[in-house]
Parts: structure tokens; C-alpha cells; sequence
């Protein structure tokens, strides 16, 4: 008696354990999307601008989950790092969408905000929210859509407006989280540069889109 006892409370503590590692999915969709992100990332998840919350959520569940079966160590080999020499037409894995516009080939690609470009003047490419939100703050840009292009609920031609811009009077603000959800929807690449190639800032931008359709 007094041995199945103990054995009792052994899986007793076990179960508790084991419930203590299973992972909250319901508490994990609280969560914003930049808060799964920047948890994502500081896991070595990358490529995760292009991902929607739902999908935020689940990349996030798999790996926790993958972490408690490995005993809380990360694996290096689950991060992914950026292929050189790809064509425009080969799929990008760190989130910029495939295409094939020669501009996104011949870009530098960019995947956080703490990367630089290789040369002023360098053309670069972004899905990445946190580095084109930067950008444009940088620049007193605010994100924008071109009044008349609108199709029904859905946002136009996105745009940034700048002061003193020479559209500034056809383009209506929106917010932040209505300019990404429709530059995710539509599966744009952002084409930039940060200065030109004397150095000085430059605000040159544009709104790939691999499907051809309007930006």
C-alpha cells in the first residue's frame, strides 16, 4: 500500500509538470502582433513581416513547443539565414516575396532595423515592418492612400505622404495597422534607399507587387 501510494503521488507531480510545460495558445493570441514577432525573433524565427496574426500565433506555439521537448535549449539549425545569389524568380525566405522584377534582384536585402545598407546610394528590399515604419518616421512621412483608388472596404494605392510633397493633395492618411495589413495582403516587396549615393538622405521608395497589380 505504502508503495502505490508514493507511485501515486510521483505521477501525480508529473502531471503537474507536464502540464506546466504545455503551452497557452489562447494567452499567446493576446498577445500583439509586434509582441509575437519580437518573440518570434528572439527565438531565431525569421521571415515573420509577411506572417498574419493567426500564423504569428502558431509559429510561435511550434516553437516553444519544440523548445520544451528539447529542454529549453534552441537549436541553431531552426534559424534561417539568407540565401545569396538567388534570382528574382526563386522564392525568398526571409519574407521578401518572389517575383521578378529586376529591382528586387539586384537589392540589398534588409531584415531588421539594426542592419546597414553595404554603400550610400545602395538600392535595398524590406518586407519588414519595424524597418519600414522607421523609414518613413525618420523622413515625417505617414503612411497614405491615394484618394479614388479605393476598391469597396479595401484601401487604395498606399503611398507615404511627406511634408511638402508634391501629392500630398490626392492622398488621404491611415493608420499604421490598415497600411500593413494591405501591404501583407497584397504581398508587396518595399524597394528603398536610405541616401544617395553622395550621402546625403534620400526618400525614394517603391511598392513592388510580384503579381502586377496596382501597388
Amino acid at each position: 500500500m505504502p508503495q502505490r501510494s508514493s507511485s501515486g503521488r510521483g505521477s501525480a507531480a508529473g502531471r503537474t509538470g507536464n502540464q506546466a510545460r504545455e503551452v497557452n495558445e489562447a494567452e499567446l493570441s493576446r498577445l500583439k502582433v509586434d509582441e509575437l514577432r519580437e518573440r518570434l525573433r528572439a527565438r531565431g524565427v525569421t521571415g515573420t513581416s509577411a506572417l498574419r496574426k493567426d500564423e504569428l500565433v502558431k509559429s510561435l506555439v511550434k516553437s516553444l513547443r519544440e523548445e520544451h521537448k528539447g529542454g529549453g535549449s534552441r537549436s541553431s539549425d531552426k534559424k534561417t539565414t539568407p540565401a545569396r545569389g538567388r534570382t528574382a524568380s526563386a522564392k525568398k525566405t526571409q519574407g521578401v516575396r518572389a517575383g521578378s522584377s529586376k529591382s528586387v534582384e539586384y537589392s540589398q536585402e534588409i531584415t531588421s532595423t539594426e542592419q546597414e545598407p553595404e554603400r550610400p546610394g545602395r538600392s535595398l528590399v524590406t518586407t519588414d515592418h519595424d524597418v519600414i515604419q522607421r523609414w518613413a518616421q525618420e523622413r515625417d512621412a505617414v503612411p497614405a492612400t491615394v484618394e479614388g483608388t479605393e476598391h469597396g472596404d479595401h484601401l487604395g494605392v498606399l503611398r507615404f505622404d511627406f511634408p511638402g510633397g508634391s501629392e500630398s493633395g490626392r492622398l488621404r492618411e491611415v493608420s499604421w495597422e490598415e497600411w500593413f495589413d494591405t501591404f501583407d495582403q497584397r504581398g508587396l516587396n518595399f524597394i528603398y534607399q536610405e541616401q544617395r549615393s553622395d550621402g546625403t538622405q534620400s526618400n525614394f521608395f517603391q511598392l513592388e507587387n510580384p503579381d502586377r497589380e496596382d501597388a
